[in-house]
C-alpha cells in the first residue's frame, strides 16, 4: 500500500500535485508553442522573437525603465537586456532618453511602430485563443476560468522563486 502524504500548506496529495505539475510541464510549453506558430503564419512581418516582445511589453507597461529594472523584471542578465536593446534601438523599435535629472541615466521607451506591433500580436494571439476557446465545452471552459487564478498566482510564485 502506497503511502500518499500532503503538502505543507495544500490538502493535495503528494502524488497529486506530482501529475499536476507534470502536466503542466508538458502543456504550457505546447500551447505556447502552437500559439507561436499561429502567429508567427498570420503575421504580416517576421514575427518578433519572444525575447524581444517581452522586452518590448515590459518597455510598453513601465515606459521609462531602465535596463536592470528590465532584466530584474524579465529574470534576464543585465548584459543581455542591453545587447536586445541595441537591436531593439537600430530596428526602430526602442528609444534610448536620458533622464530628466541624471544624465548618466538612460530610460527606455517604445516607439509608436513598436506599440503597433505588439498589439498586433496582440489582437493574433487573442483572435487564435478565442478562436481555440469556442471550441470547448461550457464545462471545459468553466473549469479553465476557475484555473486561471491559481495559474496567475503559480507565476507568481516561480517569479519570487526565480529572483
Amino acid at each position: 500500500m502506497a503511502v500518499v502524504s500532503s503538502l505543507p500548506g495544500s490538502g493535495a496529495p503528494r502524488r497529486d500535485v506530482d501529475s499536476a505539475a507534470s502536466a503542466l510541464a508538458d502543456a504550457l510549453p505546447a500551447l505556447h508553442r502552437a500559439l507561436d506558430r499561429l502567429v508567427a503564419r498570420d503575421y504580416a512581418l517576421p514575427k518578433p522573437p519572444e525575447g524581444h516582445l517581452n522586452l518590448l511589453r515590459h518597455v510598453a507597461e513601465h515606459e521609462g525603465t531602465m535596463v536592470r529594472e528590465a532584466a530584474d523584471a524579465l529574470l534576464m542578465k543585465p548584459n543581455n537586456v542591453s545587447a536586445l536593446v541595441s537591436q531593439l534601438t537600430e530596428q526602430g523599435l526602442l528609444e534610448r532618453r536620458q533622464d530628466g535629472t541624471d544624465k548618466r541615466v538612460v530610460r527606455l521607451h517604445p516607439t509608436a511602430v513598436a506599440r503597433r506591433r505588439l498589439g498586433e500580436v496582440h489582437a493574433l494571439q487573442v483572435s487564435h485563443l478565442t478562436e481555440a476557446l469556442l471550441s470547448l465545452t461550457e464545462g471545459e471552459m468553466d473549469a479553465l476560468g476557475s484555473a486561471l487564478g491559481a495559474l496567475r498566482a503559480l507565476t507568481r510564485g516561480l517569479r519570487s522563486a526565480a529572483h
